[in-house]
């Protein structure tokens, strides 16, 4: 408020009367926008989209984090009850594998193949 005296009473200045127009705008302007980000469907199924990818990608890492969890105590179940010339023999062979995987590989798909054409022989 200004501080001229009203010109009479209960009539505001023009002070005042631009004031009281300056915050009804202002007002006015927020509701607007308030109102402009309520109609804004595209922006708001962005958000939700926003929001559900966050807590999809918690909720995975939660659960990695259990599976991780199980796997390590199933491997040291494994390492406890197993004898060590079983594991021994298993390290071995995935050596073994690791180094000849092309070979292994065309065995696995020859054997495929032959079990398709086999299959399908018989349905006829």
């Amino acid at each position: 408020m200004s501080n001229e005296p009203r010109t009479t009473v209960g009539t505001p200045t023009p002070d005042e009367l631009r004031e009281q127009v300056e915050r009804t705008r202002d007002e006015l302007g927020q509701t607007i926008e308030a109102l402009a980000g309520k109609a804004d469907v595209k922006a708001q199924a962005k958000g939700k989209a926003a929001a559900v990818k966050q807590q999809a990608a918690e909720k995975t890492a939660v659960v990695a984090g259990q599976i991780r969890a199980q796997a390590m105590h199933a491997a040291q179940l494994v390492n406890d009850t197993v004898p060590e010339q079983v594991l021994d023999k298993a390290g071995r062979a995935a050596r073994v594998a690791r180094a000849n995987r092309t070979p292994l590989l065309v065995a696995g798909a020859a054997l495929l193949v032959f079990l398709m054409v086999r299959r399908s022989r018989r349905s006829r």
